[in-house]
Order: structure tokens, then C-alpha cells, then sequence
């Protein structure tokens, strides 16, 4: 939604403006720049990147015109999850959880947080590394090392689409000077026509200079620093598990282990203490 609203200032402080000066907004149409400048800008796309990157921006995009699902109800539903599997760890051992860790879906733990389960990957990063804990093979030490390695990988991949969006707005500004310049070569092939119809061909190829920057700026390269803020919030939620778990590895409370994830957050999503112990609380009665 912040997106759109964006665009709407965008286009309507451009475009009023160009009104209020006294423009003629019928001369900004130009539809033939908009084909050279957007379809070079298609196939630069296409020719840099390979098929993964190419199938993880098309995907990335649409996100952008969400709302953030990492938010505070998220997260308590998140570490009240964590209490509840560490408690029961605490007070049965570790082969309790084996169950709810093989088919999380029928767990009745995991069921209770249909929030968390419903995000394929924080499920998967939390089940797998239960299971490690349940295997007994690895210290935490080796645990954090893996699970270091795995954020990065996520953050690795997750930058694909940022990289690709914030070159594609990178070139907008030379494909808009090339749509110009061919303005101008076409202008410069009419000489002979009247000073009038000279000045509005020269007028049409400007046009592509300001559609190109236009473009870029405006558009397609704030895009790029949305979806890596979103990548940062994608990223936050499995530190936060990462802490959480390696605290209780090192043989703190669950109170205490969840108290370290609820640290790592973001001022924004994280509850306060009271929140989060009265969020387990009634977790707990239910």
C-alpha cells in the first residue's frame, strides 16, 4: 500500500507541476519511448541474469506491494511456540519432541501457532535443527556455526532479486538518453520541415531523457530498497530462533532462552517482557 501511495505523490507532484507551469500533459505521451526505453530495459534484465535470479525477482516483486508479515503478533506466537517445546524438552527430554518435530502439522504443539506454521521455511529451520538437539551428536558451538551458515545462505539468496531491481533501475537514466538520442537523429533527418514541427519533434525526444529518470528514480530503483528491508525482517525471525535455541542448549531456563530471542528483535515488532509472559501465560491455560 505504501508503494502505491508513493506513486500517486510521484506522479502527482511530476506531472502537477508540469501543469501548474503551464505544460500540455498531451505532449508527455509518448508511447514509442516508453516501447525502446522499457523494452531495452526488458532485455538487459534477460541477458543479465540467469534463470534462477530472473524466476526470484519476478517472485520478490509482488511482495513489495504487501504489508510486513514479521510483526509483533507474529513474534510472540513465535517464542510462545519455543517456551512450549523447550518446556516440554525440559521436563520429558529431548525424545519427547521427536514427534513434533517429524510431522510439525500434527503436532499439537505446532497447531496451536497457525502463524508460524504457516511459514514453510521458519518451520523447517526450527524442526531441523530440533532434531539435531534430538540426535544428541553436535555441541552448540557446532549447532551455531551451522545455523550462522544457513542465515547467510538465506541472506545470499534473498539479495538476488535486490541486485537485480537496483541494476534495472541503474539503467533506466541511459536507456531514457538512448530513446533521446534517437529523437534526436529523426529530428535531425527533418531539417527541412518548419521551426514549429522541428520544436516538437525535439520536444518528443527530451521526453525520453525525463521518462528514463523518471522511471528509474521514481519507480523502479526504491523498489530495490524495499525488498531489502525486507530481506533484513525475513532474516530477523531466524536469529531470533538461532538464539533462542542455543541459549537452551547451553542449559538456560526456557523463560530465560526465549528472554535471549525476545532481545535480538527489532524496537518495533519486539513485546515487551509483560507482554511476552502474559502471552505464555494464556498460551499455558488454554
Amino acid at each position: 500500500m505504501l508503494v502505491i501511495i508513493g506513486y500517486v505523490v510521484i506522479l502527482g507532484s511530476v506531472f502537477g507541476g508540469f501543469v501548474l507551469a503551464g505544460g500540455h500533459l498531451h505532449s508527455l505521451f509518448q508511447p514509442v519511448e516508453l516501447l525502446m526505453i522499457g523494452g531495452a530495459a526488458a532485455g538487459a534484465f534477460f541477458v543479465g541474469n540467469n534463470g534462477k535470479a530472473i524466476k526470484a525477482t519476478l517472485k520478490a516483486l509482488p511482495t513489495v506491494f504487501k504489508g510486513s508479515k514479521y510483526n509483533k503478533a507474529l513474534y510472540m506466537e513465535l517464542m510462545t511456540l519455543l517456551f512450549e517445546i523447550l518446556s516440554k524438552v525440559r521436563k520429558e527430554g529431548l525424545m519427547s519432541i521427536e514427534g513434533d518435530v517429524e510431522s510439525p502439522e500434527e503436532s499439537p504443539i505446532f497447531s496451536k501457532y497457525p502463524a508460524v506454521l504457516a511459514d514453510h521455511h521458519l518451520v523447517e529451520f526450527m524442526t531441523d535443527y530440533l532434531r539435531l538437539m534430538v540426535s544428541g551428536n553436535m555441541d552448540a558451538f557446532q549447532i551455531e556455526n551451522l545455523m550462522d551458515n544457513e542465515i547467510d545462505t538465506h541472506h545470499a539468496e534473498g539479495e538476488i532479486p535486490v541486485h537485480c531491481v537496483a541494476k534495472l533501475g541503474d539503467g533506466f537514466p541511459a536507456f531514457g538518453i538512448v530513446a533521446a538520442v534517437m529523437g534526436v537523429v529523426h529530428t535531425m533527418a527533418s531539417v527541412g520541415l518548419p521551426p514549429a514541427e522541428l520544436g516538437i519533434l525535439i520536444a518528443n525526444a527530451l521526453v525520453g531523457t525525463f521518462l528514463g529518470i523518471l522511471l528509474a528514480y521514481g519507480f523502479v530503483s526504491p523498489l530495490a530498497s524495499v525488498l531489502e528491508q525486507k530481506l533484513h525482517e525475513s532474516s530477523k525471525i531466524f536469529q531470533c530462533v538461532k538464539v533462542t535455541l542455543l541459549a537452551s542448549l547451553n542449559g538456560y531456563a526456557p523463560a530465560l532462552a526465549v528472554e535471549f530471542g525476545r532481545k535480538v528483535l527489532f524496537s518495533t515488532e519486539r513485546p515487551s517482557f509483560s507482554e511476552l509472559e502474559e502471552h505464555i501465560k494464556q498460551s499455558r491455560s488454554k
